[in-house]
C-alpha cells in the first residue's frame, strides 16, 4: 500500500457489465492508495442492464459500498456519465453513496470541480437514440473479440480520434471552469488521459478502465498527477476466478456485500 495519503482519487469510465472492463484491476488499485476522498468520474456502466455484469463487477460495487461506510472515513463521490444515465436512484441505494451531475470542492486554496464531459461532446448530446444502439452493439462485438479485446479497444480509441472528442472537451471544460471560478477542472468521457493549462486553469482528463493501460488521478500535496496502472503478479487473481461466469449467484452477492434483488437484476432489462 502507498505510504501517500491523498486528499482525491478520480477514476472514470470503467464500464461495468462490459467485456473490456477491468474492475479487478481498478479494485486492486483502490486497495493499494489511501485518499481522504474518491470520485468516480463517470461511466461507471455500461448500460442499464444489470444482468451483464460478472462476479468481479460485483466485487467492485461491494468494496465501494464498504469505502462508502462512515466508519471508512472516506467520501465517495459518484458523477454521473452518459452511460450511467438513469441509474441515480438505485446506485444511491445499492452502493450508498451520492450521484451528482457535477461536484465542486476546495483543496489547497484551489477551487475544483469533476464533471463527467460528455456535456461538452455535441455529438453525444444530439445523438442520443444512435448512441444508445451503438452501444448495444459495441457490447456484443465484444463477445466474439478474442481474449483481450484488440478489436474493441482499437475501435474506441478510432471513434475518440475521429470525432476529436478530447480537444473538444477539453476546450468545453476550460470554458466550464472559467464560468464557474474554478481553477482545476476533471474530466473523462474521451478514454484518453490528457493535461492542458489554459489563463491559469488546468485542465485534466482521467483516461479509462478498458484499455490496456488504465489511467487515474491523484490529487495531493505534491499536486495533481495522472497515473498509469500496472498490475502486479502477486495481485493476480487465479485464472478460476477470472473465468468465472456472468449472472453472478446468491454467494456472490454476499461475498461482496450486495443483494442482488429482483429490482437490480430487471435495471434496463
Amino acid at each position: 500500500m502507498s505510504s501517500a495519503v491523498y486528499d482525491t482519487l478520480i477514476l472514470s469510465d470503467l464500464h461495468l457489465g462490459s467485456d473490456m472492463s477491468r474492475a479487478d484491476e481498478a479494485r486492486r488499485m483502490l486497495r493499494q492508495h489511501r485518499f481522504r476522498r474518491l470520485i468516480l468520474l463517470g461511466d461507471i456502466f455500461s448500460d442499464l442492464n444489470f444482468g451483464r455484469l460478472t462476479k468481479q463487477h460485483w466485487k467492485f460495487l461491494g468494496y465501494i459500498r464498504k469505502l462508502s461506510n462512515p466508519k471508512r472515513q472516506v467520501e465517495v463521490v459518484w458523477v454521473e456519465g452518459n452511460h450511467d444515465h438513469g441509474l441515480t436512484n438505485v446506485m444511491s441505494h445499492l452502493v450508498g453513496i451520492k450521484v451528482y451531475q457535477e461536484y465542486v470542492w476546495e483543496y489547497g486554496g484551489l477551487r475544483h470541480l469533476a464533471i463527467h464531459g460528455h456535456q461538452f461532446d455535441r455529438f453525444v448530446i444530439k445523438n442520443v437514440r444512435m448512441n444508445y444502439l451503438a452501444t448495444l452493439l459495441y457490447l456484443q462485438l465484444q463477445k466474439f473479440d478474442s481474449k483481450n479485446k484488440p478489436v474493441a479497444r482499437f475501435l474506441d480509441r478510432l471513434n475518440t480520434r475521429w470525432l476529436r472528442m478530447s480537444a473538444k472537451v477539453a476546450s468545453g471544460a476550460l470554458i466550464h471552469a472559467r464560468a464557474h471560478g474554478v481553477q482545476r477542472i476533471f474530466c473523462g468521457h474521451t478514454h484518453a488521459t490528457m493535461q492542458q493549462e489554459q489563463d491559469d486553469i488546468c485542465y485534466y482528463n482521467s483516461g479509462g478502465w478498458i484499455d490496456s493501460c488504465p489511467t487515474y488521478i491523484t490529487i495531493g500535496e505534491e499536486g495533481v498527477r495522472v497515473h498509469e496502472y500496472t498490475e502486479r503478479t502477486d495481485d493476480r487473481d487465479s485464472r478460476q476466478e477470472r473465468g468465472e461466469a456472468h449472472s453472478p449467484s446468491a454467494d456472490v452477492a454476499a461475498e461482496s456485500g450486495l443483494s442482488e434483488d429482483a429490482e437490480y437484476q430487471s435495471v434496463g432489462s
